[in-house]
């Protein structure tokens, strides 16, 4: 014990002044880290000078214990008593932001976000629902719309090593960063999201500058979103009665600190949160205090990513995928796919499109995609072709396929349907064939739909001007009334109106 007692004041003699002066000196990341390990450096030449080499082999990796710790004390004492951060700070203030959108000129949206020394620069991609991500949870699978990627490489830092697979850093912060952006997303978007934030240069709150850049990134890509984000991360540093609540907090200030509480929101709430607590709860007035503060900083950095992008842009980007969603009833789904897929598949390879369906509510939703409108506009008008459902009061150009006595079956937008004599004319008809012949182009009128068998039920009457003296109820029109008899007492019918 005394052996550590001594080694610990021999430390705290050698290093104490200088770690402060390096503290107090509002120093970059690296010069403040230079500056620390050349202390480090010189306190073990100053012990091996004093001491002979057997007494370092067995004391030196505890006496850089010593000096990691007095490290921290004197950092935390420093800012508990005079009021000053490593970079020279108050303690709400935030770090210079810089900010700039479209600053990847062939992305559908980007913008990167500059606070301090940490930068993140985000990348928007617009998909279609063939680009949903499967997520297979224990529980379940599904397919989700909202992509959020966080990359984290090692040079952000000044490191290097091999790049591999996303780690709990990356999921984690890519997991709070969704979360926040997800709460002021657009209902009923037909594309598929997708936000690739790489951190370019990291000194804390590399999670809270992906909620930034990302937000300028989908305005920048035109997504009309309900309000901009912003995140903050919090940091303390409490002994006892001394309470230090940091905003925006450094790498080494969530080091040193008791807690890292990361807040996003919009100028209306907050969207997200996450806290890393090191000591034995939180007073409410301090979480108050700390929610506060950090409401200021939001609103701090929002009013900084105004200066460069304030609202969605009104329209998309001119390169990027253009989305037309038609709805169709739920019974034309398969008629739409057709065969293994054999009608849509053709149906995209004629007109260089992307299409998607899926069942919504009991409607059938079919999402086109193309840049070309052209493309577009051809795939919509086909789709409507196979599902089109004739709607009563509408007009359309029919071609006779079937003369019957009692009237003709025309075509028209793939849909068969009745023109029955009583609805040709004003006039009598007495013989259909002397009026009609198959091929004929006619334009009908669709007045009624079975609801018990679906059949459709046209006139060419209601399109023909009313001859003077004739009455709705005179004409062809009543002489149909026996079209529900056969032959010749579907006319008796009409013989019997003309006594009345």
């Amino acid at each position: 014990f005394n052996l550590c007692f001594e080694v610990f004041a021999e430390v705290k003699a050698i290093v104490h002044d200088p770690i402060l002066e390096v503290a107090r000196g509002a120093l970059d990341k690296k010069s403040r880290k230079a500056g620390f390990k050349a202390i480090k450096e010189n306190l073990l030449a100053t012990l091996l000078e004093k001491h002979d080499e057997e007494w370092m082999e067995a004391h030196e990796s505890e006496a850089k214990e010593i000096f990691n710790k007095l490290q921290k004390e004197i950092i935390r004492e420093m800012v508990l008593s005079e009021g000053i951060r490593l970079d020279g700070r108050k303690f709400d203030e935030v770090r210079p932001i810089w900010c700039e959108v479209g600053y990847l000129p062939s992305a559908h949206g980007s913008a990167i976000f500059n606070r301090g020394e940490t930068q993140a620069l985000t990348s928007l991609t617009l998909g279609t629902k063939s680009d949903n991500m499967m997520v297979d949870k224990a529980l379940g699978s599904y397919y989700d719309d909202f992509i959020m990627h966080y990359n984290f490489p090692a040079f952000s830092v000044g490191e290097t090593k091999p790049m591999r697979g996303p780690g709990r850093r990356e999921v984690g912060h890519a997991n709070l960063a969704g979360r926040s952006i997800r709460q002021v997303m657009p209902k009923d978007l037909p594309y598929t999201i997708r936000l690739v934030t790489d951190v370019l240069e990291s000194n804390g709150s590399s999670s809270m500058a992906t909620v930034c850049a990302s937000t300028m990134a989908l305005m920048d890509g035109g997504i009309q979103i309900k309000a901009p984000v912003s995140g903050i991360a919090m940091g303390m540093i409490a002994d006892g009665e001394r309470v230090a609540i940091l905003s925006d907090i450094l790498g080494d200030e969530d080091a040193l600190g008791d807690m890292d509480f990361k807040v996003t929101g919009t100028r209306n709430g907050i969207t997200g949160c996450q806290m890393d607590i090191k000591i034995n709860g939180l007073p409410y007035e301090k979480l108050t205090a700390a929610l506060d503060q950090a409401r200021v900083g939001r609103e701090h950095i929002l009013d900084e990513m105004a200066k460069e992008i304030a609202e969605p842009r009104p329209d998309l980007k001119p390169h990027a995928p253009r989305i037309v969603q038609v709805e169709i009833d739920k019974s034309f789904i398969g008629a739409v796919i057709g065969p293994g897929g054999k009608v849509v598949q053709e149906l995209q390879k004629e007109t260089n499109t992307v299409i998607n369906i899926e069942e919504v509510d009991d409607k059938g939703i079919v999402s086109i995609a193309s840049q070309n409108k052209e493309d577009i506009d051809k795939a919509v008008a086909a789709i409507n072709r196979i599902a089109f459902t004739p709607k009563i009061g509408d007009e359309y150009d029919a071609v006779v396929k079937t003369v019957m006595p009692y009237g003709v079956f025309v075509d028209f937008r793939g849909k068969s349907g009745l023109l029955h004599v009583s609805e040709m004319s004003w006039s009598r008809v007495e013989n259909v064939e002397d009026h009609f012949k198959e091929g004929d182009h006619v334009r009908v009128k669709l007045i009624d739909i079975d609801d018990r068998t679906g059949k459709l039920r046209l006139s060419r009457k209601a399109l023909l001007p009313r001859p003077e003296g004739v009455s709705e109820g005179r004409g062809g029109h009543r002489r149909g009334g026996g079209g529900g008899r056969r032959g010749g007492d579907r006319r008796g019918g009409g013989g019997r109106d003309r006594r009345r």
